[in-house]
């Protein structure tokens, strides 16, 4: 402590007051008023180290006009209910390291600057229901024992939770986050609903020990967090951040007009992604999930390489990527291929050389096993798909018969290749038959000359 302590008792850590060596709470009434005397709105209130009950919090906010200044209330242990309706806190607030053995309702208090809960232990319910922070508020590793209302509250300059515990039902409905929130290796014990916030708000490394549901404005990451109920996610015009989250339970993810990164995960329990307007899903990269369905998603650029269960993945209404279309010449057999347009993973944009070969997992052979799992609902990618499949085969020489094949009737699945053929062995055939059968007319109209005679 960085105060000189009360002379009560040695027991006592609250700050002294002058000229007692006492601190508020062992005042005799005579002194106590005296000592309240000395405050006005504005200034500082300092009660560091105090044990204050209810009235005693009273007198001291009623002695600044309920508008103090600079506010330090560190390692104050609350002993009875604390409710501040109409208080407007005009400095920074810091209340770090402080307990509240009863409730603790901030509703209806402002505070102009920032305000400091780091370590603070709330034993009952905690509500910060519709409250107005013009600067930061910092919750890091508080724990609060009971429910958490936070909905309505507005954040100016953002929100710090970082390692925070939330053992109760926790809520952040319609809060307003300004700079953002972070919940860094938080835990929340009972159900989390963080609904129609306004702001960025990341989860990374946090704890879900029953059902959550995250929905923002701005961008959200809950990269290598961890569920063990269900996850559902919902996001509008933003990025969503899941990498390497592990669910448990089921996981929806909502995308409109926003794009998610799912590489890594890991998704126990049946997972739906789903996407209205211009959705896209970028990576499904090492990601474990036995039951995965694909909604309304640009795949375009989404990366499969290392899906764990590739047959586990469904897929509906979804827009691939498309794999350039002409004939080309080439030094290795056959020296003249042509090709067409079918939809395709971005995977194999990479193994053919037509983008960045960042992914070193991409071979034909895992390619091959991507292809043959996946289970697109619509029967032109099911084809398609099925001929790439063929096609990382015979690429990664598996048997001449499929070169063969390939280039005969493109593996059964193009016979426009193969009446082509026909076509000109047709054309060949008849046109040698022609030739023959000129030449040995030729032969017949065209006998030796007679001898002539004296």
């Amino acid at each position: 402590m960085d105060w000189v302590t009360c002379a009560y008792s040695a027991a006592c850590t609250g700050i002294a007051s002058r000229p007692s060596g006492f601190c508020l709470a062992h005042l005799t009434p005579e002194q106590l008023g005296a000592a309240l005397g000395t405050l006005s709105p504005g200034r500082l209130l300092d009660l560091r180290g105090i044990t204050v009950t209810s009235d005693l919090l009273t007198m001291a906010l009623d002695a600044t006009g309920r508008r103090p200044g600079r506010t330090r209330l560190d390692r104050v242990r609350f002993i009875g209910d604390v409710r501040l309706p109409g208080v407007t806190f005009a400095g920074d607030v810091s209340l770090d390291g402080a307990r509240f053995d009863r409730l603790a309702s901030f509703f209806g208090a402002r505070f102009e600057g920032n305000v400091s809960l780091a370590g603070v232990r709330f034993t009952r319910e905690l509500s910060f229901h519709g409250v107005t922070v013009r600067g930061h508020v910092s919750l890091d590793r508080a724990v609060m024992s009971r429910d958490a209302l936070f909905s309505q509250a507005v954040f100016g300059h953002g929100l710090s939770c970082e390692r925070a515990r939330f053992d109760g039902y926790a809520t952040f409905d319609g809060a307003r986050l300004g700079d953002g929130a972070g919940f860094r290796g938080a835990r929340f014990g009972r159900t989390l609903s963080f609904r129609k916030v306004s702001g960025h708000a990341g989860f990374e490394a946090a704890h879900f020990a029953a059902d959550a549901y995250l929905s923002a404005t701005g961008r959200l990451s809950a990269a290598r967090a961890r569920a063990d109920g269900l996850l559902d996610v919902s996001v509008a015009r933003c990025g969503v951040d899941l990498r390497g989250v592990e669910v448990t339970g089921p996981t929806t993810v909502r995308l409109t007009d926003s794009q998610a990164d799912l590489e890594g995960a890991v998704l126990r329990g049946p997972a739906t992604v789903t996407g209205r307007g211009r959705s896209m899903l970028t990576s499904l990269r090492q990601v474990e999930a036995p039951s995965l369905e694909l909604f309304g998603l640009d795949l375009s650029a989404c990366r499969f390489a290392g899906l764990a269960h590739p047959s586990g993945v469904r897929v509906k209404d979804c827009t691939f990527a498309l794999t350039p279309r002409g004939v080309r010449v080439s030094l290795r057999w056959p020296m003249l291929r042509w090709f067409s347009r079918r939809r395709a993973l971005a995977d194999e944009h990479t193994a053919r050389g037509l983008a960045d070969p960042d992914d070193a997992d991409t071979s034909p052979d895992g390619l091959a096993a991507l292809y043959a799992g996946l289970r697109p609902t619509d029967r032109a990618t099911s084809a398609d798909f099925a001929f790439a499949a063929m096609e990382m085969r015979r690429q990664a020489g598996h048997g001449w018969w499929l070169s063969v094949s390939w280039l005969l009737c493109g593996y059964g699945m193009r016979m426009g290749r193969a009446a082509l053929w026909f076509a000109l062995v047709a054309a060949l055939t008849a046109a040698a038959t022609f030739w023959s059968t000129a030449s040995h007319a030729v032969d017949h109209a065209d006998p030796a000359a007679p001898a002539l005679h004296p």
